[in-house]
């Protein structure tokens, strides 16, 4: 039965946690009898065989099936169910103490630091700990802004409004990434407060898998930043090729013993190339990201295509090709001059290396403005 008094529900996911499912849930009830807070607690079941429910309900918990499998999964099914007006999410291993997150009714999301609070010896190995959970998070602090030092704490807080404007959706262990970051580009409030970290009180293997759901947690923050993904590699790249080239497009540079000549020209041109596609799909993936709601119109971006059409691209591209046919027809005079006979490969390659490379990025300019244009018709 609904209770829309209740102020907070304490949600912790669950698959096979019949060693410390009782301690915890009588950790939470004594939380909230201490700060005299009407509440509940949530187990969110997935699929446990080990008798995880019986030991639930015997303890005063409310117990809710997911069928959906995965980390992500069984929360966002738990505190779909949850009743309170604030939710505090938690592990079910007994590693960590919901009394520590007291300050999270009132907050948008109040995460846990536990490298704020301590980590007990042989609490989390030694890959988490200092290459893991750092790296990431640092990543995530880089390509997001967010003032966040521990990105994966499984214990935080926060208003059940606030989640559901998240509109979470990750059913794997990247569900703590996403929550931190869909919080961040809705421009709510994050607060961080020290946590502590026991050791595990199962004597079986966590459901971590250390190499897989890094590179999900990864995947992730990439995905959602493509100014990191796309833009900022994109013009790095340019930038290199261009300069580059200019050195080579007269002479051959001599850095040492070491000659670099027109093979290091065709690969400038590549990088040029390469460079230029990853700007174009940033732009593509912003206009299609934001016409589905995945990310949040950025202002400068919104100005910059503002400006930008079809008929735009197509000039610029045609103009870019224009110049490519230009010094195609200077290396083919040059040809011709010989009688159509044998030429330096170094001169010919310095105006047909910058001829190839232009006749591909307009065509390529050409080919992102149709599409571009069609992700806008979409729009």
């Amino acid at each position: 039965m609904l209770n829309k008094n209740l102020e907070l529900s304490i949600v912790m996911p669950c698959l096979n946690e019949a060693e410390t499912l009782a301690i915890c849930i009588k950790k939470a009830k004594a939380f909230l009898k201490e700060k005299n807070i009407l509440g509940e607690v949530l187990i969110a079941d997935n699929g446990s065989t080990d008798n995880s429910q019986n030991i639930a309900k015997a303890h005063g918990a409310r117990v809710v099936d997911v069928e959906a499998k995965g980390y992500g999964s069984a929360l966002m099914g738990g505190i779909n169910a949850a009743q309170g007006k604030y939710v505090i999410m938690g592990d079910s291993d007994d590693s960590s103490d919901c009394m520590l997150l007291s300050k999270s009714c009132g907050q948008d999301l109040v995460m846990g630091n536990r490298f704020k609070g301590g980590i007990k010896e042989g609490a989390m190995p030694f890959l988490h700990r200092y290459l893991g959970n750092p790296v990431l998070s640092f990543i995530g602090r880089l390509f997001f802004n967010i003032p966040v030092g521990d990105f994966h704490c499984g214990l935080r807080g926060f208003s059940k409004a606030a989640y559901q404007k998240m509109q979470l959706n990750t059913p794997g262990m990247e569900f703590a990434s996403e929550m931190v970051v869909k919080a961040s580009l809705k421009g709510m409030d994050i607060t961080e407060v020290p946590t502590t970290l026991s050791p595990d009180g199962r004597t079986r293997p966590p459901h971590l898998n250390t190499w897989r759901d890094g590179w999900r947690h990864l995947r992730f923050l990439m995905t959602y930043s493509p100014r990191w993904l796309y833009l900022y590699p994109g013009f790095a790249m340019i930038a290199f090729g261009i300069l580059l080239s200019t050195l080579l497009l007269f002479s051959t540079q001599q850095i040492g013993n070491v000659n670099f000549d027109i093979q290091t020209l065709l690969y400038s041109s590549l990088i040029i190339i390469i460079g230029f596609q990853f700007i174009a799909f940033y732009f593509l993936s912003i206009v299609y990201a934001n016409a589905q709601g995945i990310l949040p119109p950025r202002k400068t971006i919104q100005r910059i295509l503002k400006h930008f059409n079809l008929e735009k691209g197509l000039l610029f591209g045609g103009g870019i090709i224009l110049i490519g046919i230009v010094l195609f027809v200077i290396a083919f005079m040059n040809w011709q001059a010989v009688n159509f006979g044998q030429l330096s490969p170094t001169e010919a390659f310095r105006i047909s290396i910058p001829s190839c490379t232009l006749l591909v990025l307009g065509l390529q300019s050409i080919l992102y403005s149709f599409f571009w244009h069609i992700l806008k018709l979409e729009k």
